[in-house]
Order: structure tokens, then C-alpha cells, then sequence
């Protein structure tokens, strides 16, 4: 029997002890699965925890320093997010956005020189030579506004350097083709505002060229005077052709009456400061006439033609005959005498004076301020011509104390200056 019974109850215990062995063999497959995801959420408790645990503790620390650090880097991190998106497309597209990008990014290196502690003229000329070349063999216009601002922009880059020649030669270029643009190419372009356009480049060049040329750094008063009567010549004609034939179709606006005024008064100013003051004085008067009524630009070229009116001088005798005796189509008049150049003068600098008063803010500015203290030393300046030092005197400490009080250092020194001219007149 026994020696029966074993194998029949070998197989079932075989059986069961298989069954045992897959059970443990499964347990065992089945456990680091579990011990990793109960390793796992442990750690996340005790991350979380330890986390909070130590906000905590830095919260119990410092209670003031804590929260206002974490409040800083939310803010500052929020800014970053919204001004760095911004930042580029405001700042380093936008700008360009007219220009094809790989001309675009040669003039973002360009500007990159151009300023700042990274300032490289030569660099910075290389990276703006090359923007222009790419735009050419890309067809851009070659008298866009967007490519003439990267001429306008070399030459503001040169003479901010002191290379004032170099500003001239680039300004000259510009000049010359928009000349030989407008007599090959403007009567194609009545109606398309590109001969508007590019004639008015030309008058804007040619004063920027006037204003250099009278620099102590270029010193060429001679080429000054052309380019600027040039400039008030195109200036007036277009102007003067546009009120006889009337505007043509898509022709586009000519100079506004403030750009005429202002082209018409830097002529004048030239003319001022070369002693030409007959020939400065029509023009200041006719850029008057230009200006807004309430502008404060007003008393200051009311102050101008006071001055010019005061620095003529009629001619001797023997000039007046000489004049007079000499064929021309316009009789030559002698001057009025100086007492009456000096009385006009004195009524220009008074009407200054009046007319700043009766500006009124908004309109008014620092403008009207120093037209008054200009007009008050002026009119020192004319008692002293008549030798009325009492009224000089107070004129001139007037002037210095309205210069004093907005600062205007360049006229306390003329107000000063008077001030010791009377007192060597009085000792003499």
C-alpha cells in the first residue's frame, strides 16, 4: 500500500509544489513594480514636504525678505515673458520690416556699430556699404525713403564723428543723383508722387550741405551760399509752378508753409552770420509770414530781423553815387539814415516782447522765454547805439535776470557783458 501510495501522491504533491513555485515566481515578478510605485509616491510626499517645509522655515526666517524676493521673480519673470517677444518685434523687426531681411540684417549690424560703447565708424560704414549693395541687386528703389534714410543715416554717422568731410562727399553723391534723376527721369513721374518726393530730397540736401559747408570745421561759406540758394530757389519755383498750373494728379504734397519758412530761414541765418544782414532780413521777414500765429518760433525770427535791421549800415557817399551811377534794372535807393534802422529795430524787438506775452500755454515754450530775454539785451543793445546808458542799463539787468532764471547761460554772459561795456563808458 505505501509503496503504492507514494506515486500517486508524488504527482499531487509535484502539482502543488508547481502551484506554490508560480504563485512566489509571480509575487516576486509582481513586487518591484509595487515597491517602485510606493518608492515613488514616498518620494513625492517627502518632495512636497520637504518643499513646503522649507518655504516654511524661510517664511518663519525672514517674514518681510521672503515674500517680497519670491514676489520680485514672478514679476521679473513676467516681464521677461512679455517684454522679450515685445523687444523682438518692436525693436528688432519692425523697424525693417520694409526691407528685404538680408539687407535687414546688415543694417542691424550697421546700427550696431553706430552707437553706444561698441561704436565702430569703419565697421559700421562697412555693414551700411553692404546693406546698399544687397538692396540694389534686390531692385529696391534706389530713391525710396527707406534707402535714402540709410544714405541720410551715413551721413549723420560721419558728421557725429567730426569726419564732417565725409558727411559732405555722402551728402554731394545723394545730391548729384537726384539731380540726374529728376532732369533724365521726372517727367515719367508727374503722377506717381516720385518726382515730389525726390525734388524734396533734393532741397533737404542741399540744406543740410549749406549748414556744413558754414561749419569752422569745413569752412566753405562760398559752396554754403550756393547750396542754400539753390535749395530756396527749388523750393519757391515748385511751389510757384504748383499756384500757376495748379496740382496734377497723384503728384503728391510739396513743402509744408513751416518747411518753406524754415528753408527760407536758414538762407537768412547764413546771410546773418556772414554780415550780409540787407540780404537776411527779406528773408526772415517772408519765413514770418509763414509761421503759425501762436507760435513761439515767431519771436524768435521778430528777434532776427531786430538785430539785422540794427547792424545795417548806409552806405558812405561815395558808394551811393558809385551805386547810383551804375546801369541796372533796379534804381538803387540810398539806405535810410541809422537813427531810423535803430528805431525800426527797437519796434521789432517791443513787438517781440508783446507777442510772447500774448502766447498762453500749451503754445507756449522755453522758446518764448528766450525770445524775451533776447528782445530785453536787445534793446539795451539800442539805448547803448544812442548812448542812453541809464536805459541800457536796465534793459541788460533785466535780461540777466530772465536768463538767470530759465538758465540760458549764453545769455547772462551778453547781459554781462553789457552790463561792463556801460561801465567803461562811464569812466571814460
Amino acid at each position: 500500500m505505501f509503496s503504492r501510495a507514494i506515486p500517486r501522491v508524488t504527482p499531487r504533491a509535484g502539482a502543488f509544489t508547481r502551484c506554490e513555485a508560480q504563485t512566489a515566481a509571480h509575487q516576486r515578478a509582481n513586487l518591484p513594480a509595487q515597491r517602485w510605485q510606493f518608492a515613488q509616491q514616498q518620494l513625492g510626499r517627502r518632495h512636497r514636504s520637504t518643499v513646503r517645509g522649507q518655504f516654511r522655515e524661510q517664511y518663519r526666517k525672514s517674514p518681510i525678505l521672503f515674500p517680497f524676493a519670491i514676489t520680485a521673480i514672478v514679476v521679473v519673470s513676467g516681464i521677461c515673458v512679455l517684454y522679450i517677444p515685445w523687444y523682438y518685434k518692436t525693436v528688432i523687426i519692425k523697424p525693417y520690416h520694409n526691407f528685404p531681411e538680408p539687407v535687414a540684417k546688415k543694417l542691424r549690424k550697421a546700427l550696431f556699430y553706430s552707437r553706444g560703447k561698441f561704436l565702430d565708424i569703419r565697421e559700421a560704414n562697412k555693414h551700411f556699404r553692404q546693406a546698399l549693395a544687397l538692396a540694389d541687386e534686390m531692385g529696391m528703389d534706389p530713391f525710396s525713403d527707406e534707402i535714402m534714410g540709410v544714405k541720410y543715416t551715413i551721413a549723420a554717422l560721419f558728421e557725429q564723428a567730426d569726419y564732417y568731410s565725409l558727411a559732405v562727399d555722402v551728402l554731394e553723391i545723394m545730391r548729384s543723383d537726384c539731380q540726374r534723376w529728376v532732369d533724365e527721369f521726372s517727367h515719367k513721374h508727374w503722377n506717381d508722387g516720385n518726382r515730389s518726393r525726390v525734388m524734396k530730397n533734393m532741397v533737404q540736401i542741399n540744406l543740410k550741405l549749406g549748414q556744413l559747408y558754414d561749419t569752422k570745421y569745413v569752412n566753405e561759406p562760398d559752396n554754403g551760399e550756393k547750396r542754400l540758394v539753390e535749395a530756396v530757389e527749388s523750393a519757391l519755383g515748385e511751389k510757384q509752378r504748383r499756384e500757376r498750373q495748379g496740382l496734377k494728379t497723384g503728384e503728391g504734397p510739396w513743402l509744408t508753409d513751416s518747411e518753406m519758412g524754415g528753408t527760407l530761414e536758414v538762407l537768412g541765418i547764413h546771410y546773418e552770420q556772414f554780415n550780409s544782414h540787407y540780404l537776411a532780413t527779406p528773408l526772415f521777414v517772408k519765413a514770418l509770414e509763414l509761421v503759425p500765429p501762436k507760435s513761439c518760433h515767431s519771436v524768435v525770427l521778430m528777434n532776427n530781423i531786430s538785430s539785422c535791421l540794427a547792424q545795417q549800415s548806409p552806405p558812405s557817399t561815395t558808394d551811393a553815387i558809385t551805386m547810383s551811377t551804375q546801369p541796372t534794372d533796379f534804381p538803387v535807393t540810398n539806405k535810410p539814415p541809422r537813427a531810423l534802422l535803430i528805431e525800426q529795430a527797437r519796434q521789432w524787438a517791443t513787438k517781440a516782447l508783446a507777442h510772447a506775452a500774448a502766447i498762453t500755454p500749451p503754445e507756449r515754450d522755453q522758446e518764448c522765454d528766450m525770445g524775451c530775454a533776447v528782445a530785453t539785451h536787445n534793446l539795451g543793445e539800442f539805448f547803448e547805439m544812442e548812448g542812453k546808458v541809464a536805459e541800457a542799463r536796465q534793459r541788460y539787468e533785466e535780461a540777466a535776470s530772465l536768463a538767470r532764471a530759465m538758465g540760458f547761460a549764453e545769455g547772462q554772459v551778453a547781459a554781462r557783458a553789457g552790463l561792463k561795456r556801460l561801465k567803461e563808458v562811464e569812466k571814460v
